[in-house]
């Protein structure tokens, strides 16, 4: 990996219209060094992943608290892998209820973290896994 600062988008995907939790995320994300671009509230899976590719960000975070994860997280998923940009790091957070974490996990969601989870293992998290695979 080079020196650059890892770019890292964070997302309100869906109807959801609570975005404290993203912005301290975000916040956290900032003040350890890395580049942050939040979209803001109501993206669609396609304003996301256009962003992504435009921002040529390594790591994208998906903040949902609406219960419409099953569809949307997944089909993020569906349109980076369309856009060949599988080297992006996914993780969700947010209220996801743990039997349909395996599912996400599957469809190529990195990792899920719930509320209480620390802004510490998150940043160590994305410092550990985003930007590993040559651009």
């Amino acid at each position: 990996m080079t020196d650059r600062r890892l770019r890292v988008l964070v997302a309100k995907p869906g109807l959801d219209g609570h975005d404290r939790g993203a912005k301290i995320i975000a916040r956290a994300l900032r003040d350890a060094g890395m580049e942050v671009i939040y979209t803001g509230l109501r993206q669609t899976p396609e304003q996301i992943v256009n962003a992504a590719l435009q921002e040529d960000v390594d790591c994208i975070g998906l903040s949902i608290l609406s219960g419409a994860h099953n569809v949307i997280l997944p089909r993020v998923m569906q349109l980076l892998k369309q856009q060949e940009l599988d080297d992006v790091l996914v993780l969700a957070g947010g209220i996801i209820p743990d039997e349909d974490i395996p599912a996400l996990k599957a469809c190529g969601i990195a990792e899920i973290f719930l509320p209480g989870a620390s802004t510490e293992l998150i940043v160590t998290f994305i410092r550990d896994h985003a930007g590993k695979k040559p651009r």
